[in-house]
């Protein structure tokens, strides 16, 4: 069966990977998440992960209790391994062979980052999950995930999240809000809607890279979405 991409970025965010808890790391979710990887990747998708930290620690709340926000923010790098080593752990348990680079140097448990080594992982048939955001302080996960998808030329980036895409207004909140089945990257500025943070959307734009945000929690969604469904929410340059 053919996909509709051939390479991909799948954004993930911490806090998904909760779960039903409150805090951590919910095993059930985690499992699920892996399953739908590896049906995408068993149908010859080229699949690269970066996942968030917030269900663990968030350099912002750092900044909040008066600790210095780079100092925050290294941490939530590190937050973003222990999840990134997790998805690692659930895939390779699900028979799908994984490299984890990061772009800070964590030698005994992870590959630095290399632009051209991780693409030759991809063509040799091996899941890349890019774990510690950008290696910088003052950027969020999202913009690791813009920048990443840019340098290994993904097709798409796929936002994972809890909502089924994009609305004129937050659906969890807003009964009389309206989904969007494709929309540009223009309206989503003059509209103001909340997509990506600027500097990885902007970063997408530039590059004339397609966003598409959809219901990862959904089982089924992410191969229905590879297969040319109208699964989501697609941003593009028209």
């Amino acid at each position: 069966m053919e996909m509709k991409y051939k390479r991909i970025l799948l954004k993930l965010s911490g806090e998904s990977l909760m779960g039903d808890k409150q805090f951590g790391i919910d095993n059930t979710r985690i499992s699920s998440y892996a399953q739908q990887i590896k049906e995408i990747h068993q149908a010859g998708v080229e699949v690269a992960i970066v996942i968030g930290g917030g269900n663990i620690f968030r350099g912002v709340q750092a900044e909040q209790g008066g600790m210095d926000r780079t100092h925050g923010d290294y941490m939530g790098m590190l937050a973003t391994m222990i999840n990134s080593m997790a998805l690692q752990a659930a895939l390779e348990a699900a028979g799908v062979h994984t490299r984890l680079q990061s772009a800070i140097e964590m030698k005994e448990i992870a590959e630095p980052f290399v632009r051209r080594r991780a693409v030759r992982h991809l063509e040799k048939g091996r899941v890349v999950i890019f774990g510690a955001g950008t290696g910088n302080p003052f950027f969020t996960t999202d913009s690791a995930a813009s920048l990443r998808a840019i340098e290994i030329n993904a097709d798409v980036i796929l936002k994972g999240t809890r909502v089924d895409g994009i609305y004129t207004a937050d659906p969890l909140k807003n009964s009389d809000a309206v989904k969007f089945d494709r929309i540009s990257f223009d309206e989503v500025y003059a509209k103001g809607l909340n997509v990506m943070d600027m500097t990885a959307f902007t970063l997408c734009k530039e590059n004339n890279l397609p966003i598409i945000v959809f219901d990862m929690d959904t089982p089924g969604n992410l191969f229905k979405l590879m297969n040319g469904a109208n699964v989501g929410t697609i941003v593009s340059l028209s």
